[in-house]
């Protein structure tokens, strides 16, 4: 609470405190100061409305946010640009993008102020369709853009997938406005998110200034169009790199695969003294991760710990995933126990966990434990959950859950749900439930999974009759399929009937038949 100092304060000093507290993040005792002043009869204005509309917002007070709007109207102050654009602001921190709007259409005077507010509001609320539509609106009006209206505009272009009112805005800069850096590598990011690469580079090229930030975009530009080799040249040409620059290349060695350059791009960047944050860690994480590098991701761990970042949710669950990864179940839980703000991701990772190292019993009940929390699960997070009722047996939970995913959470179930669903019926031997369940599923290269645990499930328990039907079923797909003949030559070995089993042993040595080589990899002391 604010100290009682203010309590005999004229509006004027009022205002001079709300500021102050306000701009030290104060928000708390800015609303007290707020309180007491209507309290005390005084009407808040023009200089009082901004930083208390902005408390509001940031402490997401829907209430108190209609009751200054209300305030506001009564005292006349709505009228005020400055309190308008204010308005829009805080509706935009609540997630309300409509009544932002509704404050903007009332007011008998667009200024500029204005339009740039209630197109950020739009990007800000993930309406980037209406965002473009207003900037095109604004256009048709007549309305002056300045660099704010310019930038905004076309990150609301970039997320929509609007490229022709950003080719405009290029067109503009280059004719009326003149170059400006932030629009020019607003302009850029939108070229290379949307698959214009080409033309980003273009535009790369004829910049007449260029800086970090630049360089970091074609650079992630180059990545997420799989061009690791000009990402690579590029990086090395910038004579300036800093952290965010580093952890773009880094990133895009991951998005390629290769990890073991992605470390080695870390180590470089130590030596560098350049000192990692918390996305170079995540990223960092995911390499471990996929290459079971398990003394890299506990000295990483131990780096994050020492460098006191949060393990939130996103930290969190790249460290369980390459816990998990590595084998070390107990260390991913320990770690998914003792970190704070679990989302939908981290539930899903833990669960994930556990029923991959065989703990079903402990995954259900952390799946219940999530669903107590209220945080609600997703698809992935029944994949982990039909995984761990397999791996258990557990047939009548996996039913529930099966039916849960569809009834309660609205979530249809995709080929995973139904191949982990299959295999848990095949396992219990409910073999005609599960050809029940795949009946209206029809045969192709997504779907191979699903019948190929049935036929499993048929091998297991003798059933050649089965495997006649489903097999008939899979030869009508115009490509043979290896897995198919190996798994059907084995309930034929296992039925005892050989001319079969060798009859379709003899299709794979068929030319267009071609078994898929596998590779594994394992870790030894620390390479």
């Amino acid at each position: 609470m604010a100290t009682g100092c203010h309590h005999a304060m004229p509006l004027r000093d009022c205002n001079v405190l709300i500021r102050t507290l306000a701009r030290r993040g104060s928000f708390q005792r800015v609303m007290a100061v707020y309180y007491d002043l209507r309290a005390r009869g005084l009407v808040a204005d023009s200089f009082t409305y901004p930083f208390v509309l902005r408390a509001i917002g940031v402490m997401k007070l829907s209430v108190e946010g209609r009751k200054a709007h209300a305030a506001a109207v009564k005292t006349g102050f709505r009228w005020d640009a400055y309190t308008a654009s204010s308005l829009m602001d805080m509706y935009a921190m609540l997630g309300r993008a409509d009544l932002a709007r509704k404050v903007f259409d009332e007011m008998p005077r667009r200024f500029l102020v204005l339009w740039n507010m209630m197109i950020r509001c739009y990007v800000r609320c993930g309406r980037f369709t209406a965002a473009v539509a207003l900037a095109e609106e604004m256009e048709r009006s007549g309305a002056t853009p300045d660099r704010v209206t310019l930038v905004t505009a076309v990150t609301a272009c970039s997320r929509a997938g609007d490229l022709s009112l950003g080719r405009r805005i290029h067109s503009y800069m280059d004719a009326v406005f003149g170059f400006n850096l932030p629009v020019a590598n607003a302009l850029l990011d939108m070229y290379t998110k949307n698959g214009c690469l080409e033309e980003a580079v273009k535009m790369f090229e004829q910049m007449p200034e260029r800086n970090i930030i630049s360089w970091t975009i074609l650079v992630s530009g180059y990545a997420l169009a799989g061009q690791l080799d000009k990402a690579r040249a590029l990086f090395y040409q910038c004579t300036e790199k800093d952290l965010i620059l580093w952890t773009a290349m880094i990133n895009a060695c991951v998005q390629d695969g290769s990890f073991e350059e992605a470390l080695s791009l870390f180590r470089d960047m130590q030596l560098q003294r350049v000192e990692p944050d918390r996305f170079t860690v995540v990223t960092l994480l995911t390499c471990c991760a996929n290459i079971g590098t398990l003394d890299q991701g506990e000295w990483i761990h131990q780096y994050a710990e020492g460098r006191k970042m949060k393990i939130d949710a996103v930290l969190g669950t790249a460290l369980i995933e390459m816990y998990s990864k590595c084998g070390h179940v107990d260390k991913a839980l320990d770690v998914f126990e003792r970190m704070q703000g679990r989302d939908a991701a981290a539930w899903t990772a833990i669960i994930c966990s556990l029923a991959t190292h065989g703990q079903a019993s402990r995954a259900l009940e952390l799946f219940e434990e999530m669903q107590i929390s209220k945080v609600k699960p997703d698809g992935i997070t029944f994949i982990g959950v039909l995984s761990a009722c397999c791996h258990g047996g557990l047939v009548d939970e996996g039913r529930r859950h099966f039916q849960a995913m569809k009834e309660v959470y609205r979530i249809e179930p995709r080929i995973e749900h139904y191949s982990c669903f299959v295999n848990l019926l095949g396992r219990a031997g409910a073999l005609d439930e599960a050809e029940r369940l795949i009946n209206g599923v029809p045969v192709n290269k997504d779907t191979m999974p699903l019948f190929g645990a049935l036929l499993t499930a048929c091998k297991a328990h003798g059933n050649v009759e089965m495997s006649d039907r489903l097999t008939k079923r899979i030869a009508e797909q115009d490509s043979p399929n290896p897995g198919v003949n190996v798994l059907m030559s084995n309930v034929y070995a296992t039925a005892c009937r050989w001319e079969e089993a060798v009859r379709v042993r003899s299709k794979m040595a068929h030319p267009s038949v071609k078994k898929t080589a596998g590779c594994s990899s394992i870790e030894v002391k620390g390479y």
